[in-house]
């Protein structure tokens, strides 16, 4: 019984290993940001250590159980993309960080988009039945429309503040080239995992993302009519 309980909360125990290790990391850079007085970078570091750490709080005040997998991914990608890429510099270093994040963050946001359909479905107050290729269909789109609003996100945050977040490629200084293949590449994670799940749900075979579904459900089982 101790055995299968402890297999049961180790993604739990990883992601607060996970959560706690980046903390620590970002915290220091924290302190050497104030000391040089980088005052962007500060404020830029305690945005990235807010969303972070936004999932638990989050969840434990809205009483929402989000599966402990999912959310190491996302604090992942989080730090990825907004500590190591900008802070840290490592999208003018590796030339291909910036299209790596956008394909995975299409995977992430079709995942979340089959966690809300599933949501919706369930929920007593909404008489909504999808099939599966239309719930295929909705991830798909959600991640691109979140994807779509990442880039105009980043586009007035280089007008307005001044940043440098759409980054000039193939000798185009005007950052298009970089958004379009932004656009394109998350366009195609969306499209992969959505098409994984479809695939999963018409053969009735559970996927890692079936799993983290189910997950969800019996965790938060006062959003759901059962």
């Amino acid at each position: 019984m101790n055995s299968k309980i402890n297999a049961a909360d180790l993604p739990t125990v990883i992601h607060r290993i996970i959560l706690g290790v980046l903390l620590v990391i970002m915290a220091v850079e924290l302190v050497l940001l104030f000391r040089e007085g980088q005052w962007m970078n500060v404020f830029l570091v305690i945005m990235i250590m807010a969303l972070t750490s936004s999932p638990a709080v989050l969840g434990r005040q809205f009483r929402v159980y989000i599966p402990p997998e999912f959310q190491v991914l996302a604090i992942v990608f989080v730090f990825a993309a907004l500590f190591l890429g900008e802070i840290r510099g490592y999208y003018g270093r590796i030339w291909w960080w910036d299209i790596a994040l956008h394909t995975s963050s299409g995977f992430l946001m079709g995942i979340l988009g089959f966690l809300l359909v599933y949501v919706l479905n369930e929920s007593e107050n909404i008489d909504l039945h999808m099939q599966p290729r239309f719930v295929a269909l909705f991830a798909c789109l959600f991640a691109i429309v979140v994807g779509t609003l990442w880039e105009v996100f980043e586009f007035t945050m280089d007008q307005v503040v001044g940043t440098t977040m759409q980054k000039p490629m193939f000798d185009d200084p005007s950052g298009l080239t970089d958004t379009m293949w932004d656009m394109i590449v998350n366009a195609v994670g969306a499209i992969f995992i959505s098409g994984l799940g479809w695939w999963y749900m018409i053969r009735r075979e559970q996927s890692f993302i079936e799993g983290w579904i189910r997950k969800f459900i019996q965790r938060n089982l006062h959003l759901f009519r059962l």
